[in-house]
């Protein structure tokens, strides 16, 4: 099972996660050990409907990483987080270990090529590549939300992270949103471990 620590600390709640019930130390000598594969990007179709005017709406899942900084930006705006440089922004994508968006096609009938992209949900996660991760920035357009695209990219993340063989997954939520969290297997403080912050003091 997945457990996940919470610390609520302000507006923020920390969440330190790992696998319970896994006593298991896999020990290779130097000769068993080989270098670790980049993880495949994915791409598919999550959901399709067709509206009453003929319009088709795909939703897209990929793992590829692949944002626009001013899309993500906008979408920021929209679920009301507050603005952080565009170029912090840019470094924190290019650092980050797995990407995954949700990106909604609208496709009118008879205009072929002139398709509606945008982006309407992410997450991401930074690791070590070896023993930890920590999922970042799950976000999901707030006309898109009550549909369980959020469940699912964080399902995606987890399912990569683990068969990556990275167990130990961490998160930062809102308070508010620890409940979402603990629906998806997440438990706060499993044998009393408390998140930690350090801020700087000016």
């Amino acid at each position: 099972m997945l457990m996940v620590s919470c610390e609520v600390v302000g507006y923020w709640a920390l969440c330190v996660g790992f696998l319970k019930d896994n006593p298991t130390q896999v020990v290779e000598s130097p000769s068993m050990l080989q270098e670790e594969e980049e993880p495949q990007p994915e791409e598919f179709v999550l959901v399709e409907k067709t509206e009453e005017d003929g319009v088709v709406e795909q939703i897209i899942f990929s793992s590829g990483g692949d944002v626009d900084i001013y899309d993500l930006q906008t979408l920021c705006d929209k679920v009301g987080w507050p603005r952080r440089p565009l170029s912090k922004l840019d470094a924190a994508l290019k650092n980050s270990y797995m990407v995954a968006t949700l990106h909604s096609i609208r496709k009118s009938p008879g205009s072929e090529g002139n398709d509606q992209k945008k982006l309407i949900g992410m997450a991401r996660a930074t690791s070590d590549h070896a023993f930890n991760a920590t999922i970042w920035d799950v976000l999901v357009d707030p006309s898109y939300q009550g549909q369980g695209l959020g469940k699912t990219l964080v399902e995606k993340i987890i399912r990569a992270l683990l068969q990556r063989d990275i167990g130990n997954i961490t998160l930062f939520a809102d308070s508010q949103v620890v409940e979402f969290y603990r629906n998806l297997g997440f438990e706060p403080d499993p044998e009393g471990i408390k998140g930690m912050f350090w801020y700087p003091k000016y």
